[in-house]
């Protein structure tokens, strides 16, 4: 007699779990990448107000401009730490962003950075 020959695939079962993954998986990254464009926004934003230089003050105002043009809606100018360190001011940021997943589950992202060296927000 002859062998039939064994098919392989994915079974209808394994299938629906694999697409059930990946659409988990592609609603975390519509809910995170949106905050994670933000927190680059917010770099950026403390890159240019360092770098206009000035006072604290003038520091402040430069990031609230930037993040009103960069719809930058999670921090402002007040929120931001200016301290002098080696002899210039650095600039640094950190905040918490929960993101509502399905009923009690939730994701809390922490951001934080600074125009130092280092890029970490100095410990407060």
């Amino acid at each position: 007699m002859r062998e039939r020959g064994r098919q392989g695939g994915i079974s209808l079962t394994g299938l629906i779990v694999v697409l059930a993954l990946i659409g988990v998986i592609g609603v975390l990254a519509m809910k995170i990448l949106p905050t994670y464009t933000e927190y680059r926004a917010v770099n950026d934003a403390i890159a240019k107000a360092r770098a206009a230089g000035g006072t604290p003050q003038e520091m402040r105002a430069a990031f609230d401009r930037s993040a009103e043009v960069n719809y930058i809606s999670s921090i402002s100018g007040r929120d931001l730490t200016i301290e002098r360190v080696n002899g210039e001011l650095e600039v640094s940021f950190a905040y918490d962003k929960k993101i509502h997943l399905a009923g009690p589950a939730s994701v809390l992202l922490e951001y934080s950075g600074s125009t130092a060296k280092g890029g970490q927000a100095t410990a407060e």
